[in-house]
């Protein structure tokens, strides 16, 4: 069975993982997770958050995966321990030190070797496998022939990952020394500032104080930025080739985000939404350019834009309840009387809700709601459900 498998980096993103279709879910914990300590969850977080997602018959997968110092090697026994008493069915690792130091500690808790471990061949994956791990998390420098070779060559119980959409790094796998170099801050320890998204100008040697902008088609040329990664078209190819999960990026993402993500998947994989459909879908989030990455072969040369982020729609706000025709909504963004927001649901499709009622907490009617968070209620003849959220067209 093919799994699709969500970024979680709130309580709010997994809510939205599960409810939008998700099979499993990803997210870190307090110790080695490779992303800001916003997202990252405590002891007490993963347990709730095993137990909610165990009670959809899911899955929740924790990452260890940044590069380990030694000093944090003999904190891992008891943290294999820890995230296999608070539920988690696996831990996600690239390094191969942490891996046999957490098989050795707590064998019954699954390893999966992170795609930062540039996994590329059968001869790597078999070597990781002899080691305990379950799933190979596959290099996003691979083409889909080379994904079927690989499957050929490795047991039928070792399974393959491969990520199909998000943010994708200019570094092989993601390994960068950009952030390090320029800011002291290493993205192999989960502190990048994405510095290969700015936009640069040359300067000659000769002359420090005159930069010169490089452009290209009127635009900044974004010469360190990747594009986005969006699969929604190959998920039958990758699924052919032996892949196992299907992988969303996006752990620092909004709740907006994993929704409208995890369900354009979802309804692709299922049968219920075309692929042009859920390519349009894809549009409404926040993304640079997207393209097909190397599944087809080398990544294409043009990334004059790709540090350019745009969407279609804006977040307006979570559906809270559904009673009577009135819906109880929390704003997100602005939106004002008459505006026609869409339904974002796992249920529904192609709906909208025109707000020509709008009214606040205590019944005073609202012209314009713009007060973040704020409990508001509308008027509507949807049946709309608790998890729902409302966009506006940009």
């Amino acid at each position: 069975m093919t799994e699709l498998l969500a970024p979680v980096g709130s309580k709010e993103a997994l809510s939205a993982a599960l409810r939008f279709g998700a099979d499993a879910v990803y997210l870190g914990g307090p110790l080695l997770q490779l992303r800001a300590k916003s997202a990252g969850f405590t002891f007490d977080d993963i347990a709730d958050a095993a137990n909610a997602v165990h009670a959809k018959g899911k899955r929740l997968y924790v990452t260890v995966n940044a590069l380990a110092y030694p000093d944090e090697i003999d904190l891992l026994p008891a943290y294999a321990n820890e995230l296999k008493n608070c539920g988690a069915d696996a831990a996600i690792v690239s390094d191969l030190g942490v891996l046999a130091t957490m098989h050795r500690a707590c064998p019954q808790l699954e390893l999966h070797v992170s795609t930062q471990a540039s996994c590329t061949n059968h001869a790597s994956a078999m070597t990781w496998y002899g080691l305990g791990a379950k799933r190979i998390v596959l290099a996003r420098e691979m083409t889909i022939e080379q994904i079927r070779d690989l499957k050929r060559r490795i047991p039928d119980d070792l399974e393959l990952e491969a990520f199909v959409h998000g943010a994708m790094c200019m570094a092989y796998s993601g390994r960068c020394l950009l952030s390090s170099a320029i800011l002291g801050r290493s993205g192999n320890r989960g502190d990048c500032a994405q510095p290969c998204r700015w936009s640069y100008a040359l300067v000659e040697e000769t002359r420090p104080n005159q930069s010169f902008p490089i452009v290209e088609e009127g635009n900044a040329s974004y010469v360190l930025s990747s594009r986005d990664l969006c699969c929604v078209g190959l998920l039958d190819e990758l699924v052919d080739a032996g892949v196992t999960s299907l992988k969303i990026e996006g752990r620092m993402k909004t709740e907006y985000y994993v929704a409208v993500v995890t369900n354009a998947y979802r309804r692709v994989l299922d049968g219920t939404m075309t692929v042009a459909e859920a390519q349009k879908e894809l549009l409404t989030v926040s993304h640079r350019p997207y393209t097909t990455g190397f599944y087809h072969g080398e990544l294409p040369k043009d990334h004059s834009n790709a540090g350019v982020y745009t969407q279609t729609h804006r977040f307006a706000g979570v559906v809270l309840a559904c009673e009577n025709g009135v819906a109880t909504v929390e704003q997100r963004n602005r939106f004002a009387r008459g505006d026609a927001l869409e339904v974002v649901s796992p249920v529904l499709s192609r709906a909208v809700l025109r707000a020509d009622e709008i009214e606040d907490e205590s019944g005073a009617p609202v012209e314009i709601a713009n007060k973040v968070k704020a409990v508001l209620k509308i008027k509507t003849g949807l049946p709309l459900a608790p998890g729902d959220l409302l966009r506006k067209k940009i």
